[in-house]
């Protein structure tokens, strides 16, 4: 199968001189497309600045990071923007949604930013479905549970059908039982729509329920470990 992603000779570097931070040091990996993949380690091991970099939010110090045959490490601004927004999705702890905005449009919000793209009601509503929320969809984020915002997140991150979801700790503010919920509606997604997930978490139960495991420990693959655990 075909890789959708590959990391290479990834290096990130924070600071100058004395008071340099390499933060990520020579990594590289592949993900072929549909899996789900779990990146794990210990606090300030390097795996949420790998999960940014990966997503474009920040760029390496050195390396290739190609998703879909396009290395977005040399993209200009307003490219890597449009392409982010094309390409992938983002699922965060604290949710991220709109206050002002109810559910439906929250979900359709990164589509309609895409000027020039056609909003897919009929993919929209079929997402909103699938995750238990479309009784919802005209709910503000405010009159929603944990686990409905988490949903809504969800259905944000699909609804331009990306080629990666990146989910940071995605279950953090969940309890056990919701965290379970969520963790099913992921594995379903990355089943139903061919996803490809990779998910930053510390739990090691999540973890072990994805198709492969990175560890990073002090800004490496930990090959000690087990490194990458099909």
């Amino acid at each position: 199968m075909k890789d959708i992603l590959q990391v290479k000779q990834i290096h990130k570097i924070y600071g100058a001189k004395e008071n340099q931070v390499h933060a990520l040091r020579d990594v590289t990996f592949s993900v072929r497309q549909g899996e789900f993949i779990a990146i794990v380690g210990t606090s300030g091991s390097g795996k949420s600045t790998l999960l940014n970099l990966i997503g474009g939010l920040d760029t390496p110090t050195q390396g290739q990071i190609i998703i879909r045959g396009h290395n977005i490490a040399a993209l200009g601004r307003k490219e890597l923007t449009i392409f982010r927004r094309r390409n992938i999705g983002f699922v965060f702890q604290n949710y991220s949604l709109m206050p002002v905005l109810n559910v439906y449009d929250n979900v359709a919000l990164p589509v309609m930013f895409d000027r020039g793209k056609h909003v897919d009601h009929e993919y929209i509503c079929e997402i909103l479905k699938e995750l238990g929320i479309w009784d919802k969809r005209k709910r503000f984020p405010n009159e929603l549970s944990g686990g409905q915002q988490q949903r809504t997140a969800l259905a944000r991150a699909l609804a331009n059908k990306p080629a990666l979801i990146l989910a940071d700790e995605p279950t953090g503010n969940l309890d056990s039982a919701t965290t379970v919920e969520v963790m099913g509606l992921l594995k379903e997604s990355s089943r139903r729509y061919n996803q490809t997930i990779l998910m930053v978490t510390h739990n090691e139960a999540l973890a072990q329920a994805c198709d492969r495991i990175i560890r990073i420990e002090d800004g490496q693959i930990d090959y000690t470990k087990g490194g990458e655990t099909v």
